[in-house]
């Protein structure tokens, strides 16, 4: 016996689509602008999304009245830097106490952010901290935590703050977090006369803004050069789309980025029922779907792929076909 049917195949491909947006806004704008009409500005992961929006780009649109030629042929991406990302190298949150994450004993002046590689804390023998180059050479002070027990120790140890850090987390428990003033001065009486020593606080630096983790970068030679404020990113499209930092308030195209669109596929099914097998079970409609998804998927379908049975008028899925039916 012959049964009819009808299958909807829904496909929502993984990855993203982008938009081009000439109008020229800041990068504040332009943000806001692409959080309302699509998903957030571009996060471009790979060389394939560099070609991707190298191919899109339309550098006639990009030309800025007023600005020197070089701010031409260029768009705002999603990457920024991220100026008030501070945080501990000792990330067990059962250490703090509410708030003692965000103790700061900044020097006046400090954190001062104007070069692109001060992503690492130093504390000076009068307890101030300073941000500086993590590839910069001292002693550290180690966090050594047993049990209820605290302990500072200082390495007498010469080294940057990464090789500080691994070295800490290998011997002790991690590069020095301060708490709160008490633990500072602890740590301060460590530290040798006109000396600074490294302790764990660092900064993340650029970021995406819709969250991604993604670690791809694409700069142009000498960037991130931090000329002044310059905390954005724009793909400047006459350099092959490489990247550069930018003064934020800069008014310039940019772009977005949103889902790409489902694709739907109405397929009507003849199937040869040789046994007594009710097919309008919901439980073999279920096991029929995941045989039928295992067969495409062997076929190279990706997983991205949605089966559904359509329910007819009487509510029923299946039914025997008519002799006049094709």
């Amino acid at each position: 016996m012959s049964v009819t049917t009808v299958l909807s195949a829904v496909s929502s491909h993984a990855g993203r689509q982008y938009h081009f947006v000439y109008e020229q806004k800041n990068m504040t704008e332009a943000k806001s602008y692409c959080r309302e009409k699509y998903t957030d500005l571009a996060t471009i992961d790979n060389m394939e999304d560099v070609k991707t929006l190298n191919n899109m780009a339309d550098s006639s649109k990009m030309f800025y009245p007023g600005y020197p030629t070089y701010y031409n042929s260029r768009a705002w991406i999603g990457l920024y830097n991220d100026v008030d990302s501070w945080r501990w190298s000792l990330t067990n949150t059962g250490f703090y106490k509410p708030g003692e994450t965000k103790f700061r004993q900044w020097r006046t002046g400090e954190p001062n952010n104007e070069s692109s590689k001060k992503y690492c804390t130093e504390m000076g023998d009068d307890g101030k901290w300073n941000n500086v180059s993590c590839e910069s050479s001292k002693k550290a002070v180690c966090l050594h935590v047993r049990g209820p027990d605290v302990t500072f120790i200082l390495i007498d140890i010469s080294m940057t703050w990464p090789a500080a850090q691994s070295y800490c987390r290998e011997q002790y428990t991690d590069l020095a977090s301060v708490r709160n003033s008490t633990e500072n001065q602890k740590v301060k009486e460590l530290i040798p006369t006109g000396e600074s020593v490294w302790i764990g606080l660092f900064r993340d630096s650029w970021k995406w803004s819709d969250g991604s983790t993604s670690l791809f970068r694409y700069w142009n030679t000498g960037e991130p050069n931090k000329n002044g404020n310059e905390n954005c990113v724009a793909t400047a499209f006459s350099q092959s789309g490489r990247w550069e930092d930018w003064n934020c308030d800069v008014k310039r195209a940019f772009i977005c980025f949103g889902p790409v669109p489902a694709s739907k596929h109405v397929i009507r099914l003849t199937l040869e029922k040789k046994n007594s097998l009710d097919l309008n079970n919901p439980a073999v409609m279920e096991a029929m779907l995941k045989q039928l998804k295992q067969k495409l998927k062997a076929q190279g379908l990706d997983d991205n792929i949605t089966l559904s049975w359509r329910k007819q008028a009487d509510g029923k899925v299946f039914h025997k076909k008519k002799k006049d039916e094709l």
